[in-house]
């Protein structure tokens, strides 16, 4: 099992996010099988020169969604994906970035209002496009 994990430091996800996507999609495509271990927290962030406890946020993170599990001692090892882990990983990379956009919108200045009114508009621009077609 090899692991190819690619940090973009000018993305707009945190690192962390960028390492949950791209463990969770190694599962999903079957480069990770059930019962491989992930490489030790520190040793995979000093592979990717970052703070050993981003690595381990998205090792929580994973475990959380139940796509991996760690056992004291022995390692962080690929549990057998179900959809309703896939459901909830996605979810919570769905938060992240929404975190991201409104925080972006704080600090251009956007009234609660005007954002919220934004977003309105959008989705309802979307549903309604997409009911159409269905």
């Amino acid at each position: 099992m090899t692991l190819w994990i690619q940090i973009s430091p000018g993305s707009k996800d945190p690192i962390y996010t960028q390492i949950v996507e791209q463990i969770s999609q190694a599962i999903f495509k079957g480069t990770l099988a059930v019962g491989d271990k992930l490489p030790p927290v520190r040793k995979l962030a000093t592979e990717l020169v970052i703070n050993p406890n981003t690595v381990a946020k998205a090792y929580t993170q994973l475990e959380q969604a139940g796509l991996v599990s760690t056992r004291t001692g022995s390692g962080t090892f690929v549990l057998n994906p179900q959809m309703q882990s896939a459901d909830a990983i996605q979810i919570n990379l769905l938060t992240e970035r929404l975190d991201s956009v409104i925080s972006q919108a704080r600090m251009l200045g956007v009234s609660y209002q005007d954002f919220t009114d934004l977003c309105k508009t959008h989705i309802d621009r979307f549903y309604n496009t997409q009911k159409g077609s269905e």
